[in-house]
């Protein structure tokens, strides 16, 4: 077992000369092992044990914690511990036992991890147990990488969490033990075929062992593969997203439509996936398979318009070619504003977006499309003004007889509802609509590319993007 452990540690570069590990223990044959290992065969780090009494089974859950104490004095190793009432934890909160034990747990090795400045949280989970959590995870379903089972390696708090016996077994933790004359502790609750981990690990694992006793290998190489393979997936989708993006912002993202359907749809699973890690921070436990499913379908119909109503207050608005994915009410956003551009500058709008103005001595003749407007200041009367529209707003369209409805433009630009309320809108002192930049320009436009300066103004659309260490996949 040392050899293979060895070997796991070294092939996968989970710890570093001189670091400082918290090692989870529960008292039980996988964790008391693992820390025994480490001390013995990583002498090069520091050591911290962390254990937590969830006081599910009372004074037999104590004495636990008094036997983790005593073998840590035992060995000089120090040792950090919590008792924690789970059953209140979990009733305050609405969890399942299993749910609120995890959650009290990671918490305190997290504040364990930030009080030694540690690098690692090593924890004891064994090739058994990677078989039956992807089981798990096949039969009730989950997201990308969840399937590939227990990562190796994945940040946590202020380092890693590292599982260095994935490469063994039950059975070679069991003879370790046996080896070294190690009296774990036994939780009668593992026995019971009440929780569904069990029931795999009583009656389907022997099975898969009977097969093939060294199945867990090939569990593992199929994490290995999973997670390989979505590195490459996370990568491109991150890619692809970035440039369907119309707008990011902390607790709002809008898409363009058309161009997210034409990825491909594991692309687009996992875009979605994206952005929910992007604005939950923290997936709500209600948040399914389903609620993708369900998103993908709205996306694709043909309803120009639409809403869905996701966990914790999320909500995706489809209007025309956009979806846009926000914590707001559409009708609490509307902040109308007004603002005079009567010097050089750079002018931040209400949707982040910016509109520089700047004095030319020449006619910018590099300057073509929508996000630029040239003001000939002997035509169009100065200070410039901008501002959110108004009812009966209208412009003459540069190269066209007659005035259009400002509102029938955004009408035919695909312009969301929500959006139209913050679209900036640019007039000059007499009320004249000049420009709504990013769409349409009027024939106030400079045309005379001979006078002595121009006003000239840049509208950039801010859009941020996604990072790779923002997926959380």
């Amino acid at each position: 077992m040392f050899e293979k452990v060895s070997r796991f540690i070294e092939k996968n570069k989970l710890i570093q000369k001189g670091s400082t590990i918290i090692v989870g223990v529960s008292g039980g044959p996988d964790s008391l092992a693992l820390l025994h290992y480490l001390f013995h065969y990583q002498k090069d780090s520091s050591l911290i044990a962390a254990h937590v009494d969830h006081m599910f089974r009372g004074k037999e859950s104590e004495e636990d914690l008094l036997y983790v104490k005593g073998f840590c004095e035992t060995y000089q190793i120090p040792f950090e511990s919590i008792q924690m009432d789970v059953t209140s934890y979990k009733k305050k909160h609405g969890l399942t036992s299993q749910v609120a034990a995890r959650e009290v747990r990671y918490d305190f090795f997290n504040e364990v991890m930030r009080k030694h400045s540690a690098d690692y949280l090593a924890l004891g989970h064994h090739g058994d147990d990677q078989i039956e959590t992807i089981l798990m995870r096949l039969v009730r379903g989950s997201k990308g990488v969840g399937y590939a089972g227990m990562q190796v390696k994945r940040p946590f708090s202020r380092g890693s969490i590292i599982r260095p016996f994935l490469a063994v077994t039950r059975v070679d933790i069991e003879e370790y033990c046996k080896e070294w004359k190690l009296s774990p502790r036994h939780d009668p609750s593992n026995d019971l075929d009440d929780y569904t981990r069990n029931r795999f690990r009583h009656h389907v694992l022997p099975f898969l062992k009977q097969e093939n006793p060294a199945v867990h290998e090939h569990f593992l190489q199929f994490n290995q593969y999973i997670t390989e393979d979505n590195e490459v997936l996370d990568e491109l989708t991150i890619e692809k997203m970035n440039k369907v993006m119309k707008r990011n912002e902390d607790n709002e993202i809008e898409i363009e439509i058309p161009s997210f359907l034409a990825m491909p749809k594991s692309l687009q699973r996992r875009g979605i996936q994206l952005i929910l890690n992007y604005l939950y921070k923290e997936l709500p436990p209600s948040l399914s398979a389903v609620h993708i499913d369900n998103l993908l379908t709205f996306l694709a119909s043909n309803h120009p318009s639409g809403e869905l109503h996701f966990p914790a207050g999320l909500r995706i608005v489809k209007s025309y070619a956009s979806c846009t994915y926000t914590y707001s009410d559409c009708k609490e956003q509307l902040s109308p504003y007004r603002f005079q551009i009567d010097t050089p500058g750079l002018y931040k709008l209400e949707d982040g977006s910016e509109i520089k103005s700047q004095v030319w001595k020449n006619y910018p003749d590099s300057l073509v499309g929508n996000d630029c407007f040239v003001i000939d200041p002997d035509i169009v009367q100065l200070p410039i003004y901008v501002r959110t529209r108004k009812t009966g707003d209208k412009m003459r369209l540069k190269g066209m007889n007659g005035s259009k409805k400002v509102k029938d433009i955004f009408i035919d630009e695909k312009i969301s509802r929500a959006r139209r309320d913050l679209w900036p809108i640019v007039e000059d002192e007499q009320g004249r609509v000049l420009w709504l930049p990013g769409l349409k320009k009027s024939s106030y436009e400079a045309t005379c590319k001979t006078k002595s300066h121009y006003v000239v103004l840049q509208y950039t659309k801010v859009l941020g993007g996604f990072k790779k260490n923002e997926a959380g996949y």
